[in-house]
């Protein structure tokens, strides 16, 4: 049996918080230069050339790449060989997300009542945290702070089994174009297929946090990222909602067995500024 003290993982959250906001991951700045060089539209390429230079200038200045530094999502991998002491494993990491959030000038996003806006809570806590248990004595750290505009133009179906594989197309290639340009894209796309209601929506959120476009190991699967990713590209939205090739840069699709009477699907939509960052403890 490990032991990791809670201080060891608020510091590591603490740094994460901040990492994830002021650096773009070099697998979307690779995916971004080579939607760049495909597109035809001059517009289109402008933009590209902004957003690349908006994370060169964050990483070298060390400020946020976006001023919406989003709700702090934060997976945790909990190996079954860990003895966590000192405290709680929730309060450690709303600790991290706390002190990561002051430390680094980062704009608090948080209303603690839903329906009243004026209930900021002042530090951006609480967390959104998921706690998976595996196998091992590591705890591996993973924080995706999401914007509003990409999660406000997120969806879930519970489709009939009678729609297919088409349907699950259409639906998201629907929502994409309804969308337009207000989750900023070029998207990265999120897809959670199968399972029950709420866990098509957590898969698709953790379907963000695979590298840039890297395919899916089903062989099934991976042709239907293909498939999502031509469809809504051939939509034509384009960068920021003005028009070329790339409204996408990549799909992620994670697949659960469902009930035999259902077909959830879920779509979390992440803009250009795909935040994520992850360490082991």
């Amino acid at each position: 049996m490990r032991e990791i003290h809670v201080d060891r993982i608020t510091e590591v959250v603490s740094d994460l918080c901040q990492r994830a906001n002021r650096y773009l991951p070099e697998d979307v700045v690779g995916a971004l230069r080579a939607a760049r060089e495909q597109e035809t539209s001059d517009t289109a390429r402008e933009i590209m050339d902004q957003l690349l230079r908006n994370a060169e200038i964050a990483a070298d200045e060390g400020i946020p790449l976006c001023q919406d530094t989003g709700v702090a999502v934060v997976f945790a991998d909990l190996g079954q060989d860990v003895h966590i002491v000192g405290g709680g494993l929730q309060d450690a990491i709303n600790e991290g997300v706390r002190r990561g959030y002051e430390e680094g000038y980062l704009r608090k996003s948080l209303v603690a009542d839903p329906l009243e806006r004026a209930t900021n809570t002042g530090d951006n806590t609480p967390a959104v945290v998921h706690v998976s248990l595996v196998p091992g004595d590591m705890l591996t750290l993973h924080v995706a702070p999401k914007g509003g505009g990409s999660e406000n133009m997120s969806a879930l179906w519970m489709l009939t089994p009678a729609q297919g594989r088409q349907g699950v197309i259409d639906a998201i290639v629907a929502q994409v174009r309804a969308a337009g340009g207000m989750p900023c894209p070029p998207l990265v796309l999120g897809v959670g297929l199968g399972g029950t209601f709420e866990l098509a929506a957590l898969l698709s959120k953790r379907a963000l946090l695979r590298s840039l476009g890297e395919p899916s190991p089903l062989p099934e699967v991976a042709d239907l990222e293909t498939d999502i990713l031509e469809a809504v590209n051939a939509t034509g939205v384009g960068p920021m909602g003005l028009g070329g090739r790339t409204t996408a840069l990549a799909v992620h699709v994670e697949r659960h067995p469902c009930h035999i009477a259902s077909l959830p699907l879920a779509l979390n939509l992440q803009c250009h500024a795909a935040r994520h960052a992850s360490a082991d403890t």
